[in-house]
């Protein structure tokens, strides 16, 4: 899996309208968000909180653990 800091993983269209909603619309905004933070907002899971950090991961990136 091949990703981009300009787009989003595929994480599911729940979890993708909400992190549109919040207004994180790239994979870029959200390397230091914090967990806790993207896991508050409705559609947003486990698996689609995994997908992102590994995601990240791939650009030496990651979420904040918080």
């Amino acid at each position: 899996m091949t990703s981009t800091l300009d787009t989003m993983p595929k994480i599911g269209a729940p979890a993708t309208r909400a992190l549109n909603d919040a207004g994180y619309t790239t994979l870029r905004q959200l390397a230091g968000v914090s967990r806790a933070e993207l896991a508050k907002l409705h559609g947003v899971g486990p698996k689609a909180l995994g997908i992102i950090q590994s995601a990240l991961e791939q650009h030496n990136l990651s979420l904040d653990q918080g």
